[in-house]
């Protein structure tokens, strides 16, 4: 036990690549049957120390392909049992929270989040259906260091962000550091440092100091450009009112974030309009120039 392993059980934003009613040009690639794109599920990653226990972050629509992709979380023992010990969610979005609807055959888990994320659970009664004496639900503290599985120390943290889509009601206050959206940090008992933020709007002072020194950064990879969805004629949103930075521009992710020393870099939760998704794409080889990954379903990280 010591090594911090991450799976990447799901690289795409809400909706999966290629989303199932969208013909834009990036998704069109793949009804077409091109070699230059593959298929993603929605966003999250499972974490563990010894290949046996795991942490999901986030429990995204698609859990159970996911599952049945991914051997390491298939029932190992007995009747009925996962090696999925514990979940911990980043925000109440509906790509983040609904599959846990799937996972509600009384299979015994902790489920973590924050006290805000935990009300929208507890105000929609569907979530009843996660019987509580199987999965309890243990709220999370921003800046208070936990152990989901042992040995492995995780720490929540505030990220510029919005409320869920379903809970807007007028114009959302985006870019407010609460506990609405949240990142993750990751520390094996090596002292070895994953970052995870699958959402962010903007990147704060804190943000930066939280990121420098990683030795893995999982970030937003949502939007190349801001008026992404606008210029593709699939949306009426910028991705800032979408609460996500872009990752291109002086303003995008990849500029603002090269200072910081990060062993190295992943985007995540990537929007199906991105050209970066495209293998040849000119996008992604100016993300891969400005030393960043383009994470996929079944990426395997060892730190």
């Amino acid at each position: 036990m010591g090594t911090l392993n991450i799976l990447v059980l799901g690289s795409a934003a809400g909706g999966g690549y290629p989303q199932w009613n969208c013909r834009g040009p990036v998704s069109q690639l793949y009804w077409d049957g091109s070699a230059h794109v593959q298929a993603r599920t929605q966003s999250s990653i499972a974490v563990s120390l010894d290949g046996a226990h795991w942490l999901l972050v986030n429990c995204s629509p698609d859990i159970r392909q996911q599952i049945l992709t991914t051997p390491a979380l298939q029932p190992q023992t007995g009747l009925r049992s996962t090696p999925i010990a514990a979940i911990l969610l980043t925000n109440g979005d509906i790509d983040h929270i609904a599959g846990l609807l799937t996972l509600r055959e009384k299979q015994a888990y902790d489920l973590y989040a924050t006290p805000a994320v935990l009300e929208v659970l507890q105000h929609n009664k569907i979530f009843d259906a996660i019987d509580r004496d199987f999965v309890p639900r243990r709220a999370v503290k921003l800046g208070q260091r936990f152990e989901p599985l042992e040995g492995l120390s995780v720490e929540t943290f505030a990220v510029p962000g919005k409320v869920p889509l379903y809970m807007e009601d007028g114009t959302p206050d985006i870019g407010a550091e609460t506990d609405t959206t949240i990142g993750v940090e990751l520390t094996g008992p090596d002292g070895r440092r994953a970052v995870y933020i699958p959402g962010c709007a903007h990147i704060s002072e804190a943000v930066r100091t939280r990121i420098e020194g990683a030795d893995l950064l999982m970030f937003d990879g949502t939007l190349w450009t801001d008026s992404e969805m606008i210029d593709a004629g699939l949306g009426q949103k910028t991705g800032h009112r979408m609460g996500h930075i872009s990752m291109s521009g002086d303003d995008g992710s990849i500029a603002q974030l090269a200072p910081l020393k990060v062993g190295r870099r992943v985007f995540v939760h990537i929007n199906n309009t991105n050209p970066v998704l495209i293998d040849d794409s000119p996008q992604r080889r100016d993300a891969e120039a400005g030393g960043w990954e383009i994470s996929y379903d079944g990426m395997e990280i060892a730190l």
